[in-house]
């Protein structure tokens, strides 16, 4: 351990590189008594806290969100499950989920089967892999008890702090500023859980914005462990807890929407988007962000960590800003349409799927007797305004974003 701290310590944590000019490590000195210096050995602890996460996770979501949710009501749809087809199979695999017209035409020669069955096996083999709502209940479940847990903790530790109050006292007498032991065990926790999701994130419920929510938790885990080795805790504990201070209450929306509990779940997720946008769109960047890239200026000279540090903030920032554009998007549907539009960030296949075609291909009249009769009940259907909401059938069932 020694060894790499060593190692660690003359190419990467080097005093020129992360902290001001004319400061070395070995020049940080604070009082015992009002806390410690941080040092980079320190977030070994967070490996296997990661682990630890995970284990309860599991434990969690099995033992206590599953009774939970059926105690709310959580139902799964009942899904068709796709027949054994090895050729199908195989291609499904390990060519792709959505194969195109040409290769449906060559899968249902190689099968002997119609290329409507081959789009319909398709259709139900990737409804088969989607998540149920009683797995994405147990997930809000689990991050809505972290984020809560971890924003109150994280508010009593600071609100007596002078930073909360004043984000120059960030600088004062920086970088000989002492960590207390509950800023050093929020730091700990904050970036063991977001390791635990990094980790998880290939079985978690994808959503569209997959991408988006790697490069998110790749982003916040560089900037929970930078700004502790370089003691931007000040700083830090300020992001950490405005990250926070948001996504309970999606989380919360989320469990009751899966739960069936529209009105309470839509007024969460307004609550929700008046927190984040106040948080993320205006006290992150004219606070938080402000403060590192002017008001740290004057108090020392800008160098590579200044640069590493704010470049990091900006990238949270522009994901906030992606995230605020969605948010924003379904709040004006939320506003025309009377109830939470359906999430641009929902799981990757759509609601279709769900839908059961016919599995007859050969029955053509009795097709044929389907549209007639579905042709004949058109008019009923538009005298009672029910025609219009079929051609919106994707806001029937909503989806909340997920901000982290």
């Amino acid at each position: 351990m020694d060894r790499m701290e060593a190692v660690l310590n003359e190419w990467i944590w080097r005093h020129d590189l992360w902290l001001p000019p004319g400061i070395q490590w070995e020049d940080i000195q604070v009082d015992p008594e009002q806390g410690h210096i941080p040092r980079p050995r320190d977030l070994t602890y967070t490996v296997p806290l990661a682990f630890a996460f995970i284990a309860c996770r599991y434990v969690f979501e099995r033992v206590v969100a599953v009774r939970l949710s059926r105690l709310l009501g959580v139902k799964d749809r009942v899904r068709v499950r796709a027949y054994y087809n090895p050729k199908l199979e195989m291609y499904y695999k390990h060519n792709s989920r959505e194969p195109s017209q040409s290769d449906v035409l060559s899968l249902s020669k190689q099968c002997g089967l119609s290329q409507r069955k081959v789009e319909t096996w398709f259709r139900h083999r990737r409804n088969q892999d989607r998540p149920n709502n009683t797995k994405k209940f147990c997930e809000a479940t689990w991050r809505f008890l972290f984020y809560f847990v971890s924003f109150i903790a994280g508010l009593n530790s600071l609100i007596k702090t002078p930073w909360f109050w004043d984000q120059k006292e960030c600088w004062r007498g920086y970088p000989n500023q002492p960590v207390s032991d509950a800023q050093y065990w929020y730091y700990i926790f904050e970036m063991g859980f977001y390791l635990s999701l990094l980790l998880c994130v290939s079985v978690d419920v994808k959503r569209k914005d997959f991408k988006e929510q790697v490069i998110h938790h790749v982003a916040t885990i560089f900037l929970i462990g930078f700004s502790y080795c370089a003691n931007y805790v000040r700083v830090g504990t300020l992001v950490m807890l405005l990250h926070d201070s948001s996504d309970f209450f999606l989380e919360s929306a989320k469990m009751l929407h899966y739960a069936g509990l529209t009105c309470i779940c839509d007024t969460l997720f307004v609550i929700f988007a008046v927190v984040f946008l106040f948080s993320r769109l205006v006290v992150f960047p004219f606070r938080v962000v402000y403060t590192t890239l002017v008001v740290s200026m004057d108090f020392f000279k800008p160098f590579f960590g200044y640069y590493f540090f704010n470049a990091l903030l900006l990238v949270l920032q522009a994901l906030h800003i992606f995230w605020a554009y969605i948010i924003l998007r379904m709040v004006y549907k939320f506003v025309f349409a009377g109830k939470v539009a359906k999430d641009d960030r929902s799981d990757e296949e759509s609601d279709g799927d769900d839908e059961e075609e016919l599995e007859d291909e050969g029955d053509g009249e009795n097709r044929k007797q389907r549209k007639d009769s579905i042709n004949s009940k058109l008019p009923s259907l538009a005298n009672n305004c029910v025609l219009s909401n079929l051609t919106n059938q994707g806001n029937i069932n909503s989806r909340l974003p997920k901000a982290r």
